[in-house]
């Protein structure tokens, strides 16, 4: 990477932080051991594995025994629905129409019931309520969009089940109610603690929080059985078999470790930074629209719409001029449709692909932003 280029996709994809490297590093060499196997230094490797389970089960408030390691977000997230959704198999889901497409794909495969969202992109209760009825069984509703950032109202929409439930519980309806919330881009600057939040799934990532890609979590509440979509060895209490990714387990924790205990810090940092990004941006280009809610949103996440702009040209110019950004999702970045998530707060194809994202992390620096308005406000004019 040119050193004297400007990383602004941080959503996309974090830099491996330095001390989680380190973590990892001797179960790669000499503690390659497999955790089943029954000699001391396996058994040793194993015990490692378990303490990284606690520590991400400490800043998600849970028992260690509910947080099921995943190799990602994109795996665990199917694993929630198909585990769920196979028990019951009619019964239907509900889920938010900015969902990742992790959540939407595998959702559609059955009864799928999709919730809108306002044009600050949050989730209406009213709407929610109206989409749940006797027969969901699940409700998905991520915590930090990936794409605008917006930042749903979780503790609210968890209250709102609760009501559900009891008014089921008292007319005799049997099948549970449980909410997952997909919070890989939430884990590295807000609260993650599962009983504060209200959900029975939490799903979360290390290549979102300067951990390793392909190492994830998912907190499953004690009591709940998911059907497992891997089987073989039996590993993870039988939810996902296969021998376990120690290296990748490891640095997840010491990653989730990290952001957690500077995140408070890391936040006012970037809303400064946020601020001083809009501000510039309002001066430069006053014809650029913010999309989603500026009040509810990630510190790191700034989302505009340059009307007449095409994005893709933007892109390319901007690369060349040293400034990588993203025109949406990473995952759907090779996709020509519009983003949904933007459709679905109601922008037009042309004003979604008129787009551009920019997202900030550790390594943003007030001086990255100052010449990245410049440079886009060169571009555009």
């Amino acid at each position: 990477m040119n050193t004297n280029a400007i990383y602004l996709d941080y959503a996309a994809a974090t830099p491996l932080n330095e001390g989680v490297f380190q973590a990892m590093q001797p179960y790669f060499s000499d503690q390659f051991f497999n955790p089943s196997a029954t000699y001391l230094a396996a058994q040793a490797v194993r015990k490692d594995v378990a303490q990284a389970r606690a520590r991400i089960a400490h800043w998600l408030g849970s028992r260690p025994s509910e947080v099921v390691f995943t190799a990602g977000t994109t795996e665990a997230n199917n694993l929630v629905i198909h585990g769920v959704m196979r028990q019951f198999p009619e019964a239907n889901i509900v889920v938010s129409a900015i969902e990742h497409d992790s959540i939407l794909e595998p959702a559609a495969q059955y009864n799928c019931r999709q919730v809108a969202v306002n044009k600050d992109g949050i989730v209406s209760l009213a709407d929610l309520q109206k989409a749940i009825d006797d027969n969901t069984v699940l409700v998905s509703i991520m915590y930090a969009n990936n794409e605008v950032g917006v930042i749903q109202p979780l503790p609210a929409i968890s209250h709102t089940l609760a009501a559900i439930r009891e008014d089921r519980q008292a007319r005799g309806v049997s099948l549970p109610l449980y909410l997952h919330t997909d919070a890989a881009q939430a884990a590295g600057y807000l609260d993650v603690h599962v009983a504060r939040l209200g959900v029975q799934f939490m799903t979360i990532g290390g290549g979102k929080i300067y951990g390793p890609k392909q190492s994830g979590a998912l907190f499953v509440h004690a009591g709940v059985q998911l059907a497992p979509q891997v089987l073989g060895g039996g590993q993870e209490r039988g939810m996902r078999s296969g021998t376990e990714n120690v290296a990748g387990s490891i640095g997840l924790a010491q990653a989730l470790d990290m952001v957690q205990k500077m995140r408070h810090e890391e936040l006012a940092r970037l809303q400064l930074l946020q601020k001083r990004f809009l501000d510039l941006l309002a001066e430069a280009i006053p014809q650029a629209v913010l999309n989603g809610s500026r009040q509810h949103r990630l510190a790191n996440n700034v989302h505009i719409t340059i009307p007449g702009q095409d994005n893709e040209r933007l892109l390319m110019a901007l690369d060349e001029a040293g400034v990588m950004c993203a025109a949406g999702s990473a995952c759907s970045a090779s996709s020509e449709e519009p983003s949904h998530v933007l459709r679905a707060l109601g922008l037009s194809e042309a004003e979604a692909q008129a787009s551009l994202r920019f997202t900030m992390g550790q390594g943003t620096t007030e001086a990255h932003i100052e010449k990245t308005v410049q440079v886009l406000a060169q571009i555009v004019s």
